[in-house]
């Protein structure tokens, strides 16, 4: 597959989407094509993005240190700036399949597209995203429900409160996958490797402790089923920095849809540690 080859008429689901390099699953989201990305590009870096105005770039790179198990930052692309290693080619205004635009910290748009909104003054953060070791949780043969379901992998805002940094305060987000009991401790040692992407998980077993309601209404992405004898395992998840913004109210600010991710041109074992 080229880009040159895809026309938005015949964007369609890829039959298997885990195949594709990076910059082709890109030029399928610039071309239109809409889906959640978990499981697409095998072996390929998935990454959260969250941009804002310049004037308050320090804002989210302090929150972002303070708060590094939800906040991975993998890169950060200077004002103005629509490309770089990460992306080699790529647009962050485009590549992306579904986006989200918070004015005055208010969802405003989730257009395929973010060129209208685009100023000279926004900085880029690229986030590490726990769909980076999903593969490697599936290769030690741990299942990913949502996966297998077919669905948005689901998330939730938490009762725990991330260290405030200058204009921003808000929950830490957690994203879920059901585990069998007997897989749980595998589950944290396997992902405990990949710090860069948000590491081991914050909590294992009942969500009541992290003030989740409800499994089943997930405030981002989809409910799954969660089978017998199978323990919810909630990751940190770089929607965090998004629900910073719903709090805090800025008033402009940008990032992925949740589950719709920038998928870049760093291998995942680039983020593994030993």
């Amino acid at each position: 597959m080229s880009e040159s080859t895809i026309s938005p008429a015949a964007v369609v689901l890829p039959e298997n989407p885990a195949a594709l390099l990076p910059s082709e699953a890109r030029a399928l989201f610039r071309s239109g094509l809409v889906s959640p990305t978990s499981g697409w590009s095998a072996g390929y870096a998935q990454a959260n993005l969250i941009i804002v105005p310049k004037a308050q770039a320090f804002d989210v790179l302090l929150f972002a240190q303070r708060n590094p198990k939800p906040c991975p930052i993998l890169g950060v692309l200077d004002a103005g700036e629509t490309t770089g290693a990460l992306l080699a080619g790529g647009d962050v205004r485009t590549d992306v399949a579904r986006y989200a635009v918070y004015v005055d910290g208010v969802k405003a748009d989730e257009p395929t597209d973010i060129s209208a909104y685009w100023r000279d003054d926004l900085v880029t953060f690229i986030v590490g995203c726990s769909f980076t070791f999903e593969a490697a949780l599936q290769e030690n043969g741990i299942r990913v429900a949502h996966i297998d379901q077919g669905v948005n992998v689901p998330m939730y805002r938490t009762s725990v409160r991330c260290e405030p940094a200058g204009s921003l305060a808000g929950p830490l987000v957690v994203s879920m996958r059901p585990v069998p009991a007997s897989q749980v401790a595998d589950a944290v040692r396997i992902t405990s490797r990949y710090p860069a992407v948000h590491g081991a998980p914050v909590h294992v077993g009942n969500p009541a402790e992290l003030g989740i309601a409800d499994l089943a209404r997930p405030d981002f992405g989809d409910a799954v089923d969660i089978p017998a004898n199978h323990v919810p395992v909630f990751w940190a998840c770089g929607v965090t920095p998004q629900a910073a913004v719903m709090e805090s109210r800025p008033a402009l600010a940008i990032g992925h849809a949740p589950g719709h991710m920038l998928i870049t041109d760093a291998r995942d074992s680039s983020y593994l540690v030993p």
